[in-house]
């Protein structure tokens, strides 16, 4: 549908609805799910942290400047290329977008024909993915919620994407919340950074001002636990030699990570990196595939996922939480219009 850019403040209001009021939604609040029987760690995570630093962020985007079609389909993207060649044509297929950040997915499957609510910690964050999606001229259903607790019914959707959002939640409290509102034959897609290449982890504590204090990247271990939660599970490494990117970056352009954020300035500049990140990324495919043990020295790792498995805990039973949150008496924020 063709938008005219030029409607005030009350178009977009109109536009970013799904069934619901355009204002972010708050659902009901769900008990936390309890974690499985296997051997992720739980972590404690300050949320209220979380909140804060993804609304100052949120702040400072312009959702005219938010790359949705470059976050798929530039070079530098090869996560998300590789996730839509696994899941082919999504067109009327129900998708969360759990920790929807700027909504470049939530716009970009939407655009793709698939019925989208996005959901993320930050009502920042939200507030700039409807205007992302209206921009586009894609309706979009805003949604805040921790990946712990989502009031969504069993099996609500075909797919649930995540992308950098795996390393901020506790994954033995959310992969069950995950798999339960996945239907049977659902399907589950995320790329997120691995801890293990020491360069990487040179620039994680360079660029501290544009990460939380309770970040922790997985590791190949965690990828593996995959499998306690799905019957069908693989994943792909990207990023080894094509580092080299970073590097330059750094002590060839003087970018420091605390002040542009590497991930991101990876799709703007990507015109600009093709020649440099097409070898580089050719490199990678030859030593992975002679190599496979250097997965691990990769920076992400993209983990596709069906077929959850129905015998996890009960969501209901008591357990208690890893999770810190100030406001005892809202454990989950409310973003209400």
């Amino acid at each position: 549908m063709a938008l005219d850019t030029r409607n005030d403040e009350a178009a977009i209001e109109e536009l970013a609805t799904v069934d619901a009021p355009a204002a972010l939604e708050r659902p009901p609040i769900a008990p936390p799910a309890p974690a499985a029987p296997q051997t992720l760690p739980q972590r404690t995570i300050d949320y209220d942290n979380e909140e804060r630093f993804h609304d100052e962020w949120g702040k400072a985007i312009d959702p005219s400047t938010v790359p949705v079609i470059a976050s798929f389909e530039a070079c530098t993207a090869p996560e998300n290329a590789h996730i839509m060649r696994w899941l082919g044509d999504v067109r009327g297929l129900r998708v969360l977008d759990l920790g929807c950040g700027a909504g470049e997915a939530a716009t970009y499957f939407a655009l793709r024909g698939a019925e989208v609510t996005a959901t993320d910690l930050s009502s920042g964050m939200l507030e700039v993915t409807r205007r992302v999606a209206y921009r586009h001229g894609v309706q979009v259903r805003c949604v805040q919620a921790r990946g712990e607790q989502l009031a969504f019914p069993d099996g609500a959707f075909d797919i649930v994407y995540t992308a950098n959002l795996l390393h901020h939640v506790d994954l033995s409290r959310t992969l069950p919340e995950i798999c339960r509102v996945l239907r049977p034959d659902g399907r589950f897609v995320s790329w997120d950074p691995l801890r293990h290449n020491p360069l990487i982890n040179i620039y994680r504590r360079i660029a501290s001002a544009v990460r939380t204090e309770d970040e922790t990247p997985l590791s190949i271990h965690d990828v593996d636990a995959f499998r306690d939660y799905f019957g069908d599970v693989e994943h792909r490494c990207f990023w080894l030699a094509s580092l080299w990117i970073f590097v330059r970056f750094f002590v060839i352009e003087r970018v420091h990570p605390s002040k542009e954020r590497y991930w991101k300035k990876i799709i703007l500049e990507a015109d600009r990196l093709a020649r440099s990140y097409t070898r580089l990324s050719r490199i990678d495919n030859w030593l992975l595939r002679r190599i496979p043990w250097l997965q691990r020295m990769c920076w992400n790792v993209v983990i596709c996922a069906r077929n959850p498995h129905s015998t996890l805990p009960n969501p209901a039973a008591s357990h208690p939480s890893t999770t810190t949150n100030k406001r005892s008496d809202n454990p989950a924020p409310a973003c209400e219009r």
